[in-house]
């Protein structure tokens, strides 16, 4: 049975506030925390439950509180019927949105008796190697903190300074052989960025993640870029895909700026369309927020959902991680 094909039985959805501390602190160029607010949505309808996660994001104004409340102003649609494609047009882009698709979709999915990524016609997904992100420090924490991760095949690091000529020297120094991505989180400036992207050529880096802050980004068009530059906060939903061209060369999608996985389904194809590579991104959060993204992980260049690795521990149930290898979840726990 397809979504469209599904009985309008009322729905109820209930939503909460949730904390999942953090193992130590993690720190970007915007600040630390040390630990992880989701806000969870669960729908049920006709003996199903479906669950979807968000982290409001503070760099986009959202709060938990916030985000929680306009989860809940949906109660109404759900008991008439709503579905996820018509979702879509009731709220924007962002976290309570997200929360409320990926809901509907492992709902919509458990109804039709069916695996989520054969409802929407995705290939079946396959186990991924994730990034493992090393926190913001000076040189010589985050050359300590990298010589236990330097097993990992794919280190995701933190920079946001304009002494990250160093931090990334003494990284590839403590791990010389895994892969090294960067992300400054807009914290460079065009003065420093030719300098800064040198350092990472130097060093190996594969990807720079966002080094100039969105909407003052236009320096990338006319320098030298000699790896991938990838837009995070430049990118947040579909209608932006198009202006990233000429000044990235990757899209980082995230499913709490897309508003869910039915809209970052839709920029990765479009990102394809127009030859920008993928990453699929994540906030720090349990694996309920993972289980979406490992369909957008297909299409992916680079994967990093290791959020579930940084905190002190996950959800009950939720997806295996060997090592950096991480693997499709279970039908009992989403999708």
């Amino acid at each position: 049975m397809v979504p469209s094909e599904m009985p309008a039985l009322p729905a109820a959805l209930i939503a909460r506030i949730e904390r999942w501390p953090i193992a130590g602190a993690f720190t970007i160029s915007r600040g630390a925390k040390t630990e992880a607010v989701v806000v969870v949505a669960e729908i049920s309808r006709g003996g199903f439950t479906g669950r979807g996660e968000c982290t409001p994001y503070g760099r986009y104004g959202e709060t938990p509180e916030a985000t929680l409340a306009a989860i809940l102003t949906m109660q109404d649609r759900f008991a008439a019927g709503l579905d996820h494609r018509t979702l879509q047009a009731l709220m924007p882009a962002g976290a309570a949105r997200n929360a409320l698709d990926c809901a509907l979709l492992d709902l919509e999915a458990k109804t039709a008796g069916l695996r989520v990524w054969d409802l929407l016609k995705r290939p079946t997904p396959r186990a991924c190697t994730t990034a493992y992100t090393i926190s913001l420090g000076t040189p010589d924490a985050m050359a300590a903190a990298t010589a236990k991760a330097a097993y990992r095949p794919l280190l995701k690091i933190k920079l946001g300074s304009d002494d990250d000529a160093a931090r990334i020297k003494a990284v590839r120094k403590a791990a010389p052989e895994s892969e090294l991505v960067v992300d400054a989180n807009e914290a460079w400036t065009p003065d420093n960025l030719e300098r800064h992207l040198a350092a990472c050529e130097a060093a190996g880096v594969t990807l720079v993640e966002q080094p100039l802050p969105a909407g003052h980004d236009a320096a990338l068009a006319t320098v030298r870029r000699p790896m991938a530059v990838c837009a995070d906060e430049s990118a947040h939903d579909l209608a932006s895909i198009a202006g990233l061209r000429g000044r990235y060369d990757a899209v980082n999608i995230k499913l709490d700026k897309a508003g869910g996985l039915t809209e970052a389904l839709a920029m990765a194809d479009a990102a394809q369309a127009l030859g920008l590579e993928i990453m699929v991104g994540c906030m720090v959060a349990t694996s309920l927020s993972m289980a979406p993204a490992m369909l957008i992980a297909q299409q992916a260049r680079f994967v990093d959902l290791d959020g579930p690795l940084l905190l002190a521990r996950d959800r009950d149930g939720g997806l295996r991680y060997d090592e950096s290898t991480v693997y499709p979840p279970d039908a009992a726990f989403w999708g």
